[in-house]
């Protein structure tokens, strides 16, 4: 009889290791490369506003990751200037983003422990988000790659995908936990699915990851970090 658990899959950033704070590290660079070449009405907050919604105009077209960023920044540039952006600006900014994709990988509390203790009883999948060299950069920098019995990287996380995912790497998604910081990409599309969606809060969220939590499913869990992970799993499977 199969258990009622037998996958695990887990997010990337920002749930096993710190990601977003570089983004809003390049951010706050971005704004201070433009403060003297904008109408003085363009804060940084305006200025943080509309790169956002530069990004998400740009998801369809470039994707997730430090690369997508760094040509929204570009445009946002261009566009809040009115051209007049400086060569040298869009210089620092490409400088910026490549910058971005050297940061040192550093896990999250009880990142490494949880996902060695599950490793032994589950399945255990990594699911991420992003550019593919990225993440794979990031995840054989993190020590961790040996312990998953399967990596997706995948463009994006929707219920349809989730299903495909735990029914390659396991027995479907009703026996399939997601794990992650994103109630948008690693929660309400597994339950959607069918599976269990566990809420791991983390300090730093980009805006398009919120969603409502979906707190009326008894397949929905929040832990306040991946310690109490392995005991949450043990008690559903």
């Amino acid at each position: 009889m199969t258990r009622k658990l037998t996958t695990i899959g887990f997010d990337a950033d920002d749930t096993l290791w710190h990601n977003e704070r570089f983004f809003r590290i390049t951010q706050d660079r971005f704004a201070e490369l433009l403060m003297d070449h904008v109408p003085q009405e363009l804060d940084s907050q305006a200025l943080g506003d509309r790169l956002l919604a530069a990004e998400k105009q740009n998801l369809g077209r470039y994707g997730y990751g430090v690369k997508g960023f760094t040509l929204s920044m570009i445009e946002t540039a261009i566009e809040v200037t009115d051209a007049r952006v400086p060569a040298s600006v869009i210089q620092e900014l490409i400088v910026a983003g490549q910058m971005m994709l050297s940061y040192p990988i550093e896990l999250l509390p009880n990142a490494q422990s949880a996902v060695e203790a599950l490793a032994d009883s589950h399945r255990v999948v990594l699911v991420t988000k992003g550019d593919l060299l990225d993440q794979e950069r990031k995840l054989a920098q993190s020590g961790l790659g040996d312990l998953f019995d399967g990596v997706e990287i995948v463009s994006e996380k929707t219920p349809q995908i989730y299903s495909e995912i735990f029914a390659r790497h396991g027995d479907g998604p009703e026996h399939a936990m997601m794990v992650g910081n994103s109630m948008q990409s690693d929660v309400v599309p597994i339950i959607e699915a069918g599976g269990w969606g566990t809420y791991v809060p983390h300090g730093l969220v980009w805006e398009v990851e919120y969603a409502p939590a979906p707190v009326h499913s008894p397949r929905y869990t929040e832990i306040s970090d991946l310690s109490a992970l392995p005991t949450l799993v043990a008690r559903i499977s």
